[in-house]
């Protein structure tokens, strides 16, 4: 799997089957080398990545991420190896621990201490016979890490590392905790837009959830945030170090800034100015690598 440096992260919960499969087709006629998404209430993710997958002929398709309590080991290696093999080698898999409110409140299950639970479970995976046609090649497994202990677990157990709601400087930490011989793909929501207010007044509809997670909440202290930067709406300091707006220059910018502190790979969100939840493809297009 040859990870290009510019992929898209995005929700296609909103588009139906056809909908979403023409989206996957635009980013790949793009050339963004992947197509991230997300798991939440909607779509079994496994399930919606082989519909992509299926139709596309190139384009990497990578889950930000699976949530480890959904399925046990057996059914992950067992969707995982599935989809690399139908799909030559283009499936991703990314997973994490998840935020105990969604796992516990809405999933039903204990959450339990996300490293070592994280641990055990990728233990587990690598005991997995996979009893059917296999691959060409050993399916990659990425986890979602924001702290020191989760990345040196990635470093040690997965193939890299794919954290969310970062910033630069976080990057290059990441990089110098799981070494270079490792994937480091980060995600980085854009809003092709230049007045402050209307950019930032965006941003804090699309990171509202985020704020009262703790596990974001210790990332962005060891980042320098203080409770003042996540109580309420969010800051002005916290909102313009998580989404990277203005003109197309200054988005790029910040996107050579995670590749210059050592991301593999920047997975962009595309933020529309009026913090809708559909996709901003003039920022997509304006970003493509092939236009």
């Amino acid at each position: 799997m040859k990870l290009g440096k510019l992929a898209v992260w995005t929700k296609l919960d909103h588009f139906n089957s056809a909908e979403s499969a023409l989206f996957a087709q635009r980013i790949e006629q793009w050339g963004y080398s992947a197509l991230w998404q997300p798991e939440g209430f909607g779509r079994n993710i496994l399930v919606q990545s082989g519909w992509l997958l299926a139709n596309t002929s190139k384009l990497i398709v990578a889950t930000g991420i699976v949530n480890i309590y959904a399925r046990d080991a057996t059914a992950m290696v067992g969707a995982q190896f599935g989809l690399n093999e139908q799909s030559r080698g283009r499936f991703l898999l990314g997973m994490g621990v998840s935020h105990a409110p969604v796992v516990s409140s809405m999933r039903g299950h204990d959450y339990g201490k996300p490293v070592a639970t994280m641990r055990k479970y990728l233990t587990a995976m690598r005991g997995q016979q996979y009893q059917a046609a296999q691959p060409a090649e050993k399916p990659l497994t990425i986890i979602a890490a924001l702290g020191p202990k989760m990345l040196e677990l990635a470093s040690e157990l997965a193939d890299g590392a794919h954290p969310y709601n970062v910033t630069p400087d976080y990057t290059a930490e990441a990089r110098a905790i799981i070494g270079s011989d490792k994937l480091l793909c980060v995600e980085q929501k854009v809003i092709l837009e230049k007045d402050a207010t209307t950019a930032r007044a965006a941003g804090r509809k699309q990171i509202g959830t985020y704020l009262a997670l703790v596990n974001y909440q210790m990332n962005w202290k060891r980042l320098g945030f203080d409770e003042r930067d996540w109580s309420g709406r969010g800051s002005d300091r916290l909102i313009d170090s998580m989404f990277a707006w203005g003109t197309e220059d200054t988005i790029r910018e910040r996107i050579q800034q995670h590749i210059d502190a050592g991301a593999d790979q920047v997975c962009i969100q595309p933020i529309a100015p009026s913090g809708d939840h559909a996709q901003d493809l003039a920022v997509l297009e304006a970003l493509a690598p092939v236009r």
